[in-house]
């Protein structure tokens, strides 16, 4: 028996969870401890195991994670990368902002990826999330998959984005040897069809990926709620007009004297963006503190 090896699981099924530690792969089940204490495995976490000759392997610790996400449920993401079509399905900006101020609460480095630039052109999404100072590369750009492998080397990379956006073809394009399968579109719902049933870690590009279910798939959980005091630091861009209010109590949504809504009005911060933190600010401010 060799005890106490340390690993990463690279995806959980039915109660198993597959650990690799060094360059081998083990099947193991998670001791009791953990469901008493309601503490659940995730794929990402970081992990001390035990395998066994004449026995199930076995999770004997689950290392302090960085960060999680409930749905999908992972650990210890590093950059999430927002696959975002131009076009067939039309980019939800609402959508993207939230998936956005989720990763900066959490500690997540977001990236936007834009795809069908063929079809028509990314200037608006450019535009929007570049003036955030939020990182973007787009397929028309001619050095497109170096970029991302570049960002996803060393470290743990989530990949997101609604059915259809081509995320799967993407994945493929990176490591060929991924031999994801891809959806087709279907023009009736105009989104694809899910083919990506499962969290699930793949070593390539340097680091780890995990591929997640789309965007109708990453909600706000109870785990994942951002207060409405805290939304504002989850806008980057918002950040540093933050304490320049003529109000301390300012919302920053149409308050007289907002520095946030006068950088908007002067083009300095995107329309779009605030709209977003409205429609989030208003969504926080419904949710008590006991219903947490």
């Amino acid at each position: 028996m060799m005890e106490n090896n340390k690993g990463i699981i690279l995806k959980g099924i039915g109660g198993f969870y597959y650990v690799e530690v060094a360059d081998a792969v083990y099947e193991c089940k998670a001791r009791g401890v953990f469901r008493k204490e309601r503490i659940t495995p995730f794929a990402g976490d970081y992990v001390k195991i035990s395998v066994n000759d004449k026995a199930e392997n076995t999770i004997d610790e689950i290392f302090e994670r960085k960060n999680s996400l409930i749905r999908p449920p992972v650990a210890n993401i590093d950059n999430l990368i927002i696959v975002v079509s131009t076009v067939q399905p039309k980019p939800n900006f609402l959508l993207i902002d939230k998936l956005i101020a989720v990763a900066e609460h959490k500690g997540i480095e977001p990236i936007i990826v834009i795809t069908k630039t063929d079809l028509e052109n990314d200037s608006e999404i450019v535009n929007i999330y570049r003036k955030s100072g939020i990182k973007v590369i787009s397929k028309s750009d001619s050095d497109y998959l170096s970029c991302i492998k570049d960002l996803m080397a060393g470290k743990i990379n989530a990949f997101t984005g609604n059915s259809g956006v081509g995320k799967t073809t993407l994945l493929n394009s990176l490591d060929t040897t991924l031999n994801r399968s891809t959806g087709e579109i279907s023009g009736k719902l105009g989104r694809g069809r899910h083919t990506t049933r499962q969290a699930e870690l793949f070593k390539t590009c340097g680091g780890y990926v995990i591929d997640t279910p789309g965007f109708s798939s990453f909600e706000f959980e109870k785990n994942d709620y951002i207060k409405k005091d805290d939304l504002a630091y989850c806008f980057r861009e918002f950040r540093e007009y933050l304490g320049d209010c003529k109000f301390t109590s300012c919302t920053h949504t149409s308050d007289k004297g907002c520095a946030i809504c006068e950088a908007v009005n002067n083009g300095i911060i995107s329309k779009s963006r605030h709209n977003s933190y409205i429609a989030m600010y208003e969504q926080a401010k419904k949710i008590k503190e006991w219903e947490l």
